[in-house]
């Protein structure tokens, strides 16, 4: 089976905790093809030594590229820590991506919460995928 495919995007006031909640389930994330926004990827390869494929940074059309990724059935999750209450007009909207998620039932966590429960999801895919 291929890794799990997972796109990670975060308003900027999410950064650090989306950086700590991959370190927390880095063996995991070791184990998946990453993307990410490009300042969120930067971060990730920098802080936590992680191969990510970075696309363009979210004011510069990145989260679009994610949809793309999605449309093209190029990824199988979405980890996007979004900032419900100070998100900036320069950061990635994330309605489109949810409407694209939607759309193609592709799973998106908008909270540490829901990134847990996808995390544990892809362990049992792993875990299924072993010999």
């Amino acid at each position: 089976m291929e890794k799990p495919k997972v796109a990670l995007i975060a308003h900027d006031k999410k950064k650090i905790d989306l950086i700590m909640f991959v370190k927390e389930n880095i063996e995991t994330f070791k184990l998946c093809e990453l993307h990410a926004t490009g300042t969120t990827g930067k971060f990730l390869r920098e802080k936590l030594n992680l191969p990510v494929n970075a696309v363009h940074s979210g004011p510069l059309g990145g989260d679009i590229q994610i949809g793309s990724l999605l449309v093209e059935g190029k990824m199988d999750f979405v980890i996007f820590l979004r900032d419900p209450l100070t998100a900036q007009p320069h950061e990635p909207d994330i309605s489109a991506l949810l409407r694209v998620c939607d759309v193609l039932n592709i799973p998106l966590a908008t909270n540490l919460a829901t990134a847990e429960a996808l995390v544990v999801e892809i362990k049992s895919i792993l875990k299924s995928s072993e010999p």
